[in-house]
């Protein structure tokens, strides 16, 4: 059985009217899940972090005042949520569930989280829907492992992990490569270890001739222990937010891709969904559900 991550606060957050991010997928994935024949035994969920397992990585002066909701409200309006209790409690769990899938895929060889993907918060500031960067967390939770030293990030969402190539960008045994939209969000780049721009409208073909040659190329440079992968869906052609064309079957043969190249390497992968801003759930819960279909979770 592959190990699944979730918890309910997932989406156990109350939001503005008509606010941009939708909080509910993350339920509607895991109970389309179980109506597929997922047993609700089949999830682990994870227990929240403290502060304390932040201060390694990201500053003191904002995990405090974050969490205390003394952040002042510009640094809140560039995060995009209204502070509330809720949230840092659905922070903390959220960003631990994804450390806890990065332990389970060492273990299991593959592991997927029902959320993740906050790859635009930085060590000293949250941004675009991002409070703590997940991603990089996860990235030096696997390097605990005594057989893990080089984590490959691979960000597939369509906006730039800015965040994650900002944090890893002194640490020579991360190797970060984003696919994104080059004229998209965030409109000051990062520098990845490797950075592909797509332009607008770029359909299944484009996109998944880039990712070919894109993990022929991190091969040349990096061999990878572990693998972290963003399996953003915001790069399909319904999505609000997106501005590419690539279609459901063209996410299913992107993530299809990427497990291979992990099983071609021999190395465990943990996944995260990413993003994905349909305001049709249910349509956006069936496209993130290919991930769990080309891992194997549920049939094709």
């Amino acid at each position: 059985m592959i190990p699944l991550v979730f918890h309910p606060i997932y989406s156990q957050l109350e939001l503005p009217h008509r606010h941009r991010f939708p909080i509910e997928k993350y339920v509607g994935i895991r109970d389309e899940l179980v109506k597929r024949g997922v047993s609700e035994s089949g999830f682990t969920q994870p227990l929240p972090l403290s502060e304390r397992d932040l201060y390694q990585y990201y500053s003191h002066d904002y995990v405090k005042a974050l969490s205390a909701g003394t952040l002042d409200k510009k640094a809140m309006r560039r995060i995009g949520f209204p502070w509330s209790e809720q949230l840092i409690k659905r922070t903390y769990t959220a960003v631990a569930g994804t450390c806890l899938t990065a332990q389970l895929a060492i273990e299991q060889g593959k592991a997927l989280n029902l959320t993740g993907g906050y790859h635009h918060a930085f060590a000293d500031y949250g941004s675009g829907f991002c409070l703590f960067n997940d991603l990089y967390l996860a990235a030096k939770t696997m390097q605990k492992a005594s057989h893990i030293d080089n984590v490959l990030i691979l960000d597939l969402d369509v906006h730039q992990g800015d965040g994650t190539a900002k944090l890893a960008e002194n640490d020579n045994d991360i190797f970060t490569l984003s696919i994104h939209g080059e004229k998209n969000f965030p409109h000051r780049k990062q520098q990845s270890n490797i950075d592909i721009g797509l332009l607008k409208g770029a359909g299944d073909d484009e996109y998944l001739t880039t990712l070919d040659e894109a993990l022929t190329l991190v091969l040349r440079q990096f061999q990878p222990d572990a693998i972290i992968y963003d399996a953003g869906v915001d790069i399909h052609v319904n999505d609000d937010l997106g501005l590419l064309n690539v279609t459901t079957e063209g996410v299913l043969t992107r993530d299809k891709r990427v497990f291979d190249f992990a099983d071609g390497c021999g190395v465990p992968i943990a996944a995260v969904i990413g993003g994905g801003y349909q305001r049709d759930i249910a349509a956006l819960v069936d496209v993130h559900l290919q991930l769990y279909k080309a891992a194997g979770v549920i049939a094709r």
